[in-house]
């Protein structure tokens, strides 16, 4: 495992959208930060701006989405941008929100890898600490489950599996290493998806209002409605994407190979709590 120095942006960049569960519009400003910070968000839009580190310890519980609060005061659907810096190598950054929602945007990390891009990453000449697994650590049941044994390659490597039966997602399964390269190129343009009938449960809720099928993947009988997919297994690899955001939760970079079966954001999360406990043990002991 070659060593290497955290990394930050080169200069700020900006990303607006609004908010598939809200509707409200949100400006998202990614800041270079020092080494040690980690990535931080905050809640810029209050009285009193409020820090919240993106780290297992803050996060709670939300429906389809990974949210996370100190005080009360929450940050939501921050998947995405987790994803971008963790699979682009940016370990250190603040993230400043309008809103508490994040942009939902095309329903992928597209537009925060096209923002990181045109910012430019720098490193900050401190060492990178990561987290190397050294056994298997697993969560969830026979059904749905994810687990992070030692890693087969420097960095993170992930085999995802989604099955959601007969239909027109069916079963898809992807193997990748997680590289700039292949997060760029593999993952980032990979949108959300949801059916039809989920939609419409949501809408009866009043949530997602303002979102369409332009917006994200919506499967009816026949597949996407009104909409064309980017590749042939565009959720499993969207599934990955979402992976690799809640498992940056650890708060440093994360040597390991994941295995998944329809795994989602609450294991996704409990995997990534106890890979935390394990390392702190590790350091104590």
């Amino acid at each position: 495992m070659r060593p290497r120095f955290q990394r930050t942006l080169r200069r700020p960049a900006t990303v607006d959208g609004t908010g598939y569960w809200s509707g409200r519009d949100v400006r998202v400003e990614l800041l270079p930060a020092p080494a040690g910070t980690g990535v931080v968000f905050i809640r810029g839009d209050l009285p009193v701006p409020v820090r919240i580190a993106a780290t297992v310890d803050n996060r709670v519980e939300a429906t389809q989405r990974t949210a996370l609060a100190v005080a009360g005061v929450r940050v939501e659907m921050v998947e995405h941008v987790m994803s971008a810096l963790a699979g682009l190598g940016v370990d250190c950054c603040v993230v400043r929100v309008s809103a508490a929602e994040l942009p939902g945007l095309d329903g992928s990390a597209q537009a925060f890898v096209d923002a990181i891009d045109a910012a430019g990453v720098e490193d900050l000449g401190a060492p990178a600490e990561p987290i190397v697994v050294e056994g298997v650590v697993r969560v969830g049941d026979d059904d749905a489950w994810v687990e992070a044994s030692p890693p087969r390659c420097p960095g993170l490597s992930v085999d995802y599996e989604l099955d959601y039966g007969p239909g027109p997602i069916g079963r898809q399964t992807l193997g990748l290493k997680v590289t700039p390269e292949a997060f760029r190129f593999e993952l980032a343009a990979a949108r959300t998806f949801i059916s039809v009938a989920e939609a419409d449960r949501l809408r009866a809720a009043g949530l997602g209002l303002v979102a369409t099928h332009r917006d994200l993947l919506v499967f009816g009988e026949s597949g996407p409605i009104d909409n064309q997919l980017r590749w042939p297994d565009e959720c499993v690899r969207h599934k990955v994407l979402d992976l690799v955001g809640d498992l940056a939760l650890v708060g440093r970079p994360l040597h390991a190979h994941v295995r998944a079966r329809r795994s989602g954001h609450r294991l996704n999360g409990e995997l990534a709590a106890r890979l935390v406990t394990a390392a702190r043990r590790r350091a104590s002991a």
